[in-house]
């Protein structure tokens, strides 16, 4: 079992370029490979898994194979934080016996488990090493699959493989100057089970000011269901203090009161503004 801590950039197609672009001419970054792949989900019929807050995936990578149990995690200054479990496989066949000694044996029934969906996308990445951190970049450009359902896939994501979690932060927010991003939350597997059919996130509100977490989470279920993040301005008081301590983005007050005033958050996030907002809060 690892841990892994990274931070997830969802972006819009046409920006996809631009990105690879500004990776690629970092001084301190060097091309790692590029790959097609294609990751199966699997729960049982009533999402077991997903209740307990764990994704459990076959990827597959030219003729290689792996198994792999995720946890949701918790979100650590911008970052997720997420247990992992790996398992090398000889096929694209799922393998029960692996899961026996994880966390889920004892509260998922795995002879119902089935594959429920699927995200199957073009992979690129990049390592970016200094004497602070040593970062891996993926860029996903792909689909998310069930059945005749198919949404867009294009992510950045910043990975730390060793040394300071403060650098994912730091690259994040020079990326989010460059092209706009938005902070996302919402896992590919989430995604997945939401096009299923199979989850139906609420957002639960509060009777005082939201946190950071809280009002990031909030955007991110709303820009997976589409719904109006629903926030208040009493909520708000504390972030829009928090705001007003950092330069970026310029009126940072706008955001909120878009925000507040129900604009879409898929259409706030092909802006900059929206993403530099999320990122300098995580930070602050």
């Amino acid at each position: 079992m690892a841990e892994e801590l990274e931070i997830k950039l969802t972006i819009s197609q046409e920006n996809v370029p631009a990105v690879a672009q500004w990776v690629s001419t970092l001084p301190e970054a060097r091309f790692g490979e590029e790959k097609r792949l294609v990751n199966r989900y699997f729960d049982t019929p009533t999402a077991d898994l997903n209740r307990e807050k764990a994704a459990l995936r076959v990827r597959q990578a030219g003729d290689h194979f792996i198994q792999t149990l995720k946890t949701r995690g918790d979100f650590v200054a911008g970052a997720h934080r997420r247990q992992e479990w790996e398992w090398p496989l000889p096929g694209p066949n799922l393998q029960l016996g692996l899961l026996a000694d994880s966390p889920l044996a004892e509260r998922v029934n795995l002879a119902e488990l089935s594959a429920i969906f699927e995200t199957n996308f073009q992979r690129r990445t990049w390592w970016i090493v200094t004497d602070d951190a040593e970062i891996e970049v993926a860029l996903d450009s792909g689909q998310v699959v069930n059945g005749d359902h198919i949404l867009p896939l294009h992510e950045v994501e910043f990975e730390l493989k060793a040394g300071d979690p403060g650098a994912l932060m730091s690259y994040a927010q020079i990326l989010a100057a460059t092209v706009p991003v938005f902070l996302n939350l919402v896992s590919k597997a989430e995604q997945g089970y939401h096009l299923a059919g199979l989850y139906h996130p609420r957002v639960e509100t509060g009777t005082g000011p939201l946190t950071v977490e809280g009002f990031l989470r909030r955007l991110s279920l709303a820009w997976l269901t589409g719904a109006s993040p629903e926030v208040r301005e009493d909520e708000l008081k504390g972030l829009r203090s928090i705001s007003h301590t950092f330069q970026t983005p310029s009126n940072p007050d706008s955001v909120f009161d878009a925000i507040k005033s129900g604009t879409p958050i898929r259409s706030l996030a092909s802006a900059p503004d929206l993403g530099q907002l999320q990122l300098a809060l995580a930070r602050a």
